[in-house]
């Protein structure tokens, strides 16, 4: 397979990719102020700082690409990663890949590598401890025939988020290996909670979703998404197995998963595309209540779950489904009605998460059908990004100004990753 690297984007593009990167990264070239009035609430500004999604640790993160580039001073990278060290850094409950300790080592790893290798030990000892607290309650869990939080697996706060920062620093094989037999457990069926109904997949969950009546979830769910579902951890294992990483049952794992998520594919005029959730209403009705998709974002939308499926089929050398995913990326991106939904900018929900999600996928596809959009997603992701849609405080690397930055940084580059925070490589 080829690398990203191996997409050259038109020299123009790539010019002007630099150009709004650059002016991007020079409006986050100083730490913004730290007086939070002594206001030490959950919501208060000044945790945000250890965000990987929303603050310093991710900004900390962009300055480190353009200083490897020659484009920067490694004086701005210390003085973001001092911003997201100002305050004491979380590995409990609502720590992970994105928020806490972990997101400051990746922040760390990613912006200046070798630099704070004596920080980053340190980092990687809290990270540690939280990875063995969360595994023995996840197996307690299993063991019990229960069904996971979303939070257990998913990329944002759990074990694939993780398992992706372990991937990624190359440390601690073993610590690894133990996240990868739990993925392997989590793909094991659970009890339903109506008797009637047997079981359900490893992954369903009795959360509530945001918005949703509790009602609508009564029998509980499976989010399918890259973000917080499970083609998070489908992206994890396959990138470990590309790896030479793996674990028993690792090959059935990916299979499972695959699987399921296949079956769960809608076909439209406009382009296969995937439910947000599945319930266990849409279960016994066999289809999805859905009505058509929604925005085609890295989170939720198609080129997430479309790039994990592109990862599983490299992994498991299946020709035949690997070009099944890449024609379901593919065809969303060539269509209007999807790509219309498409709104701000950023990563997580944006022009930024998809053309990146994109380049990645068309670097790993059988035919150049996927790089053939790329002009036309960056024109998008360059027209979205001057148009000023963020607010002021959305400085992040998911959510906001440094992602996008970032993200154009690396296409006109021709580098990449960072972008394993979003499993996409």
């Amino acid at each position: 397979m080829t690398t990203a690297t191996a997409v050259v984007l038109p020299a123009q593009l790539r010019h002007e990719a630099a150009a709004v990167s650059a002016r991007l990264a020079d409006a986050l070239r100083e730490p913004p102020p730290s007086d939070t009035d002594g206001d030490l609430s959950p919501s208060s500004p000044r945790w945000r700082g250890q965000s990987l999604s929303k603050g310093a640790a991710g900004v900390a993160v962009l300055h480190g690409l353009r200083a490897r580039a020659g484009l920067g001073g490694t004086e701005t990278v210390h003085a973001w990663l001092q911003a997201a060290t100002r305050e004491p850094l979380s590995a409990g409950g609502g720590a992970g890949l994105w928020y806490g300790a972990t997101a400051v080592a990746f922040g760390m790893l990613e912006a200046a590598p070798g630099r704070y290798e004596r920080e980053l030990q340190q980092l990687d000892l809290a990270v540690a401890r939280l990875v063995r607290a969360r595994l023995q309650v996840a197996h307690t869990r299993i063991d019990a025939g229960a069904q996971p939080p979303l939070s257990e697996f998913d990329l944002v706060r759990g074990m694939a988020g993780l398992g992706a920062y372990l991937l990624r620093r190359k440390v601690n094989g073993s610590l690894l290996r133990q996240v990868l037999e739990y993925m392997v457990r989590l793909t094991e069926p659970v009890p339903a909670r109506d008797d009637a109904e047997g079981s359900v997949p490893g992954w369903w969950t009795g959360d509530v979703p945001s918005g949703w009546d509790r009602v609508a979830v009564e029998g509980g769910h499976a989010d399918l998404g890259m973000a917080h579902g499970i083609a998070g951890p489908l992206a994890l294992v396959a990138l470990a197995a590309r790896a030479g990483i793996t674990v028993d049952g690792h090959a059935e794992a990916i299979e499972k998963i695959t699987a399921w998520l296949e079956a769960w594919r809608q076909d439209s005029p406009a382009g296969p595309w995937w439910p947000e959730r599945v319930t266990s209403v849409d279960v016994r009705a066999g289809r999805s209540a859905q009505e058509g998709a929604r925005r085609p974002s890295w989170c939720y939308g198609t080129p997430g779950i479309a790039r994990a499926l592109q990862l599983a089929t490299i992994a498991t050398d299946d020709h035949c489904r690997q070009e099944r995913a890449e024609d379901a990326l593919a065809r969303c991106l060539a269509a209007p009605v999807q790509l219309a939904r498409l709104s701000d900018p950023a990563v997580c929900h944006g022009w930024a998460g998809v053309f990146a999600t994109a380049r990645h996928a068309a670097a790993d596809a059988r035919s150049g059908a996927l790089a053939d959009h790329l002009p036309h997603l960056l024109t998008a992701l360059l027209e979205s990004a001057e148009g000023g849609r963020l607010a002021d405080d959305q400085i992040g690397l998911i959510e906001g100004r440094a992602g996008i930055a970032a993200v154009l940084h690396s296409a006109a580059t021709g580098t990449g990753g960072w972008e394993t925070c979003l499993l996409i490589n």
